[in-house]
């Protein structure tokens, strides 16, 4: 199980007149993350730093990456990093960029500043948790449809999309150690499936949204 954030979100420090700006993503891949990294540069051309951490899974491979950006080595995305491990957050990228306000705070200083200014943040973060999941397409009849959507509504299974054509195709997201059970319950309740067929593996939310 990891843990990751529902929503971005932002925050401030200012320490001796140097201002600090958190950015905390949702991302899901490394490219996405770096691509975001950029845009985050881009918007804060004139800041004298803008350190990142990120951490995502790919492959069933945590991937992590931090840069101090041009501040000492190990003062800022180092120290990042470490706070995103110690929350076990994943799929996730923290910036922080920095406006100098004339003052130097030494290593000490950065690293207590970098450091609070992410935890912070992520303590202000909505959290969900993700679990290792599997994508799987199901098809039901019309007069099985609400049934599926009644027992995935009361356990935790994200339906997320349909396609109506001769039967419903749905696509549906479910923890790994549950596609057993999932189907051992339906065949209880005499709903029928006609077929399914699984697609690939992923990480899924705990609570994920609902297709209706």
């Amino acid at each position: 199980m990891f843990v990751t954030i529902e929503k971005n979100i932002s925050g401030e420090l200012i320490e001796k007149k140097s201002k600090f700006i958190c950015n905390i993503y949702y991302v899901e891949t490394k490219k996405e993350a770096e691509n975001k990294l950029k845009e985050v540069k881009k918007k804060y051309f004139d800041a004298r730093h803008n350190c990142s951490a990120y951490r995502v899974i790919e492959n069933e491979e945590i991937i992590e990456k931090s840069s101090d950006d041009g501040e000492p080595s190990g003062t800022a995305g180092g120290p990042m990093l470490n706070i995103l491990q110690k929350n076990n957050l994943c799929n996730v990228l923290v910036v922080v960029t920095r406006y100098f306000g004339g003052i130097l705070l030494g290593t000490g200083g950065l690293v207590r500043a970098y450091s609070n200014v992410t935890l912070n943040t992520i303590q202000k973060a909505e959290k969900t948790n993700m679990y290792e999941g599997e994508e799987y397409n199901i098809e039901v009849s019309y007069s099985n449809i609400e049934n599926i959507k009644y027992y995935c509504r009361n356990n935790e299974i994200s339906i997320i999309n349909f396609d109506y054509l001769g039967n419903v195709f749905c696509t549906i997201y479910i923890k790994k150690e549950d596609f057993a059970k999932f189907l051992n319950d339906i065949e209880k309740r005499k709903i029928n499936i006609i077929s399914y067929k699984k697609i690939c593996d992923r990480l899924i939310k705990l609570a994920p949204h609902r297709a209706d």
